[in-house]
């Protein structure tokens, strides 16, 4: 299922442009992250605008796979794409997210940061550690114990699994940094780790 957000602006003269990004998040907070901070730029340059977005889900347990951002350029110059690259990735877009040309189909890769997957166990604890723990504990832990190396960034919650996304410059750094949290809260118990970028 695609799911598609409302277009933002009146459509601009131009081409469109996809950027899909390697990223799971949520469509608010792909608003957030990417969609609000890249429009304002390339609006104030004049190079045109980000008309709207979208979110792939995928069957459990990987729950959000990517998500799209739709942009309508006056042109596509490689100043104009260099600058909608640039200020992806200084937004902190995954390795492989990709800037798509609709009008001729070419794919050009991007990306900086590498994503690590937490997926919480939601059917094998004991009753007593769903009903005494909290995830939001465990958010604001990682977010504590990565510091500047990585940041939460968002989540999925499975029939099975909840699912908790960070990105950073580094996958094996942020496990590291979170292998205490892992180890020591009773909601993190029988946690799998996967890298997502």
């Amino acid at each position: 299922m695609f799911g598609i957000g409302a277009r933002k602006h009146d459509e601009p003269a131009g081409e469109y442009l996809t950027a899909r990004l390697n990223a799971r998040v949520q469509p608010i907070d792909r608003g957030e992250y990417y969609e609000d901070p890249l429009d304002e730029t390339i609006s104030a340059a004049g190079v045109g605008a980000v008309t709207g977005g979208g979110t792939q889900l995928a069957d459990e347990p990987a729950g959000i796979e990517f998500c799209d951002l739709e942009i309508r350029v006056s042109n596509t110059s490689n100043e104009t794409l260099s600058m909608i690259i640039e200020r992806l990735e200084v937004l902190g877009a995954p390795i492989g997210s990709k800037l798509i040309l609709d009008g001729d189909g070419r794919e050009i890769p991007f990306g900086v940061n590498e994503g690590i997957g937490i997926f919480l166990n939601g059917t094998d604890l004991p009753d007593s550690v769903y009903e005494k723990c909290d995830v939001d504990h465990v958010t604001t832990e990682l977010d504590r114990l990565m510091g500047e190396n990585g940041t939460y960034r968002g989540y999925w919650q499975g029939s099975e699994e909840t699912a908790l996304y960070c990105y950073g410059p580094s996958f094996e750094t942020m496990k590291a940094a979170i292998e205490p949290l892992l180890a020591a809260y009773p909601l993190c118990e029988k946690a799998r780790i996967e890298q997502i970028a």
